[in-house]
């Protein structure tokens, strides 16, 4: 099958989600049929990124790394460069500026990368102006800010749409889903909530993505869509801001957004403060083993951190060599208690590493 028929499938399977009334009766057909779409826009994504080379890929630096992201000449450089003091070209990109441009805020002692990446329109997801290689090189971001202007409001719900295609999960968490793939037995659903969705749906979902046998455990009431991001494996979870720029020349109402003058200088402070909440920073103090603790200079990490994502910051021998870390704080149950790399601290603890 060439890449035309694959092409063909899509539409086909488009028009017919579109025709078909979603109730009770039609769901798992429905369910089967969004699961088989998802498919084979996998396929074709992987057809595709053979042929195309990643043009570029963010390198991240500081404690955290957010992306600017919208629709060009929106004001994105002029943000950085208020935020940063980044020299970011202010001229309206064409698309075949494809250097993100860094730039680094220091906030509250955490330091955090922001980068201002070409520009995205609508049908990025599927290739237009260069926008995949942009959305797949902000997966890795650790927050996405969509800035948009007053006169281009439209521009945010096309721009989550098209990070929503191209596999990023704007502020979820992932699907609370955990399949076992067994060798027989059929498929077995436990189910911790109620759910919405009938099992003959969930279990014509598991078939598109050619499983037959295993234990399936739900933990929340889950949609189609959300089961699918399950099985695909492939798609990401990030924090996201929205900013409506250019809030000097016009008055304009938003829900959820902050709004902000990039060239007056209005409302960055709480934009900062923002970036710097929505990051989820934590502190956690190294005592070296026989030594006393260093109060004066924590190191910042994001929650949810491990003991081994400490010792990549540090060195990354401390990974290779580690023995054991010893804990005080939050996060154990006594003091001093020894534990591994997978260890998750809490803001304020302190660790010991011995390697």
């Amino acid at each position: 099958m060439g890449p035309m028929s694959i092409e063909q499938q899509i539409r086909e399977l488009e028009e017919e989600i579109k025709r078909t009334p979603y109730n009770k009766a039609t769901e798992h057909h429905i369910g089967r049929l969004k699961a088989k779409l998802a498919r084979l826009r996998e396929e074709a994504e992987k057809q595709k990124a053979k042929a195309a080379r990643q043009a570029f890929s963010l390198k991240k630096e500081g404690d955290a790394t957010a992306v600017l992201i919208g629709y060009p000449s929106v004001g994105k450089s002029t943000l950085l460069n208020k935020l940063t003091g980044a020299k970011s070209e202010v001229a309206d990109y064409d698309f075949t500026t494809l250097k993100p441009v860094p730039g680094i805020l220091n906030y509250k002692g955490a330091s955090i990368q922001i980068i201002d990446v070409p520009g995205i329109i609508e049908g990025a997801a599927s290739g237009r102006g260069r926008g995949k290689e942009v959305i797949s090189a902000v997966r890795v971001a650790d927050l996405i800010i969509i800035v948009a202007d007053v006169f281009n409001l439209h521009t945010i719900d096309i721009v989550k749409r098209e990070l929503y295609e191209g596999g990023i999960r704007l502020d979820q968490k992932p699907p609370d889903v955990v399949i076992r793939k067994k060798e027989r037995g059929g498929v077995r659903i436990s189910s911790t909530v109620p759910l919405s969705i009938d099992e003959a749906t969930i279990t014509s979902v598991l078939k598109e993505y050619k499983i037959h046998s295993a234990d399936v455990v739900i933990r929340e009431d889950i949609t189609i869509e959300r089961l699918i991001d399950a099985l695909a494996g492939n798609r990401v979870y990030i924090p996201s801001l929205t900013v409506v720029n250019k809030i000097d020349l016009m008055d304009v109402d938003v829900a959820d957004a902050i709004k902000v003058s990039a060239e007056k200088g209005i409302n960055l402070d709480l934009l900062k403060e923002q970036i710097y909440r929505k990051l989820e920073f934590i502190r956690v103090y190294l005592k070296p083993p026989g030594g006393k603790v260093d109060f004066s200079e924590p190191m910042i990490l994001r929650r949810g951190a491990t003991v081994e994502d400490i010792c990549r910051k540090l060195h990354r021998d401390f990974v290779e060599n580690f023995r054991y870390a010893k804990v005080w704080g939050k996060s154990v149950k006594f003091d001093g208690q020894r534990v591994g790399l997978e260890h998750v601290v809490e803001d304020g603890d302190i660790i010991t590493i011995y390697a």
